[in-house]
C-alpha cells in the first residue's frame, strides 16, 4: 500500500512538474527542452518554423531568375555543424587539389586539359577520372550503380591514404543548368576560382551557390507519402538506419543541389575507412535503382561531411569566400541579380515584340498586294520599342559585366573576402 505520508510530497512534485510544463509551452521553449529528436531539430529550423519566422524564400532568387525585383533578399538559414574550423596553411602556402570525376566512355572530358591545363602542368590540379562502363581504364568503380555516388565513395576509398588537400568531386559536363551563374555555369570556370582556404576552413564546400532547388528545407526522410517530385524523401527514411546506424533521423534535409562539392583532406579522414566501405557496400547490395540510389545521396553528402542535416551557407560569402567574387556585401550582390532579372524581363518584352512584328510581315507576303489584309486582326507593335528595349538591355549588359569584373578584383583581397565570409561588410 501507497504511504499515506509520501502524499502531500507526491502531489507537490506533481504540481511543480505541471507549472514548469506550463511556463515552457507558454514560453514558447518545449522545443529547447531535452528529448530525443531528429537532428533537423537540433540544427536549425524546420521548414514551417522558417517561414514563420518571416524567412524570405530563395525561390526569389534561383538559378534561373523567376522572382520579382522586390524579392531579392539574402535569407538566412542556421547551418551548424559540430566540427571546429580547420587549420590553413601559412598564408602564401600551395594547396594540392584533385578533381574527382565520373565518366561514361561517350561523355567528353577533354575540356579538364583545354581549360585547366595550366594547373595540371604546374601539379597545382590532378584528376582521378573514373570510367564507370569501361573495364580496361585504370580508375572504374567495382559497378556502375548510383550515378556520381559509386564513383565518389570510391575515390575515397582507393586514395584515403593519399588524399588531396582539396578534393573537388564533379560531374563530367563543363556546362550545366546547376552550376554558378557569374562564374558562367562553367565547371571549369568553378575550378579554377574556387578559394581553398574556405574548403579547409569549413571541410566542406557545396560548389554550387545558389539555394534553389534545395535550401532552406528540401527532404523530410519522416514523411510515409512518396512525392512525385522527391521519390528519393520516403525511400531514404526507409534507408537510414542502414547507412547511418545508431543516428537518429533528421526532421529536416537540406542543402543546394547537385551532388558537386569540395571536401577537405582532414574531414574525409574525419571518418574511419571503414564508413566509407559501408556506404559504398550498402549502395552495392540495394534494390534501389541506379537512378533512385544516386538520389538519396544527394542530400545526404552534407550530412556526412559536416554532421548537420542543414547546409545553407550565405550566397554572398559564397560566392566571395568560395570564389573571390565580392560584391562588397549582401546589397550589392542583391543588386546585380536585381539588373540581371530585369534584363531577363526586358528581354522577353522584346521577344514578343519581334514575334508580333513577324507576324505582320507573314501576312504581308501572304497577300498579293504587299499589304495586311483587312480581316487580318493582329496586336501591332509599338513603333520603335524594339531599339529602346535593345538599349535597355544593352545597357544593363555592360553594366553587369562591369559589376562583375569589379566584384573579381574585390576579392583578390584577402581582408575583404573575410569581411563577406564573417558577415561584416556593409554593401
Amino acid at each position: 500500500m501507497f504511504p499515506r505520508r509520501l502524499l502531500p510530497i507526491l502531489v507537490a512534485c506533481s504540481t511543480l512538474v505541471t507549472i514548469l510544463v506550463y511556463a515552457a509551452i507558454r514560453n514558447g521553449s518545449w522545443a529547447h527542452l531535452p528529448e530525443a529528436v531528429g537532428l533537423g531539430e537540433k540544427y536549425g529550423s524546420t521548414e514551417e518554423q522558417y517561414y514563420a519566422e518571416g524567412g524570405v524564400s530563395p525561390h526569389l532568387r534561383p538559378a534561373e531568375g523567376n522572382g520579382g525585383k522586390s524579392g531579392f533578399k539574402e535569407p538566412k538559414v542556421e547551418s551548424i555543424s559540430p566540427y571546429p574550423e580547420g587549420k590553413l596553411k601559412p598564408p602564401g602556402s600551395k594547396y594540392t587539389k584533385c578533381l574527382v570525376v565520373p565518366k561514361l566512355l561517350s561523355e567528353y572530358t577533354g575540356w579538364i586539359e583545354d581549360k585547366l591545363g595550366d594547373m595540371l602542368k604546374d601539379k597545382s590540379l590532378t584528376t582521378a577520372v573514373y570510367t564507370v562502363d569501361d573495364k580496361k581504364a585504370t580508375l572504374r568503380p567495382p559497378k556502375n550503380k548510383g550515378h556520381e555516388v559509386m564513383v565518389y565513395l570510391s575515390y575515397i576509398i582507393d586514395f584515403y591514404d593519399d588524399l588531396a588537400d582539396v578534393n573537388i568531386f564533379i560531374h563530367s559536363h563543363q556546362k550545366a543548368w546547376h552550376n554558378n551563374e557569374l562564374l558562367g555555369l562553367d565547371s571549369a570556370e568553378a575550378v579554377r576560382h574556387l578559394k581553398p582556404e574556405r574548403v579547409l576552413r569549413d571541410g566542406y564546400m557545396n560548389l554550387r551557390c545558389h539555394w534553389d532547388p534545395g535550401c532552406p528545407a528540401w527532404l523530410h526522410p519522416g514523411v510515409t507519402e512518396q512525392s512525385y517530385e522527391k521519390p528519393e524523401e520516403v525511400l531514404l527514411g526507409q534507408s537510414w538506419a542502414e547507412l547511418f546506424p545508431g543516428e537518429p533521423i533528421p526532421t529536416v534535409l537540406s542543402q543546394p543541389c547537385c551532388a558537386q562539392f569540395a571536401v577537405s583532406k582532414d574531414r574525409i579522414l574525419a571518418l574511419p575507412k571503414a564508413r566509407y566501405i559501408h556506404m559504398r557496400d550498402w549502395l552495392l547490395r540495394t534494390d534501389l535503382t541506379d537512378y533512385l540510389s544516386g538520389r538519396v545521396f544527394e542530400y545526404v553528402w552534407q550530412f556526412i561531411f559536416t554532421a548537420a542535416p542543414i547546409h545553407c551557407p550565405s550566397m554572398s560569402a559564397c560566392y566571395c569566400d568560395g570564389y573571390g567574387i565580392c560584391f562588397g556585401g549582401p546589397k550589392a550582390f542583391d543588386h546585380w541579380f536585381e539588373m540581371r532579372y530585369e534584363r531577363k524581363e526586358l528581354m522577353e518584352e522584346l521577344r514578343v515584340w519581334q514575334e508580333k512584328a513577324r507576324r505582320i510581315e507573314d501576312e504581308r507576303k501572304q497577300s498579293d498586294d504587299g499589304k495586311m489584309p483587312e480581316e487580318a486582326r493582329l496586336d501591332i507593335p509599338e513603333l520603335g520599342m524594339d531599339k529602346e528595349l535593345q538599349s535597355k538591355i544593352s545597357a544593363l549588359t555592360k553594366e553587369m559585366e562591369r559589376t562583375r569584373n569589379e566584384a573579381i578584383e574585390r576579392g583578390k583581397d584577402p581582408k575583404q573576402r573575410e569581411l563577406e565570409r564573417t558577415g561584416k561588410a556593409m554593401g
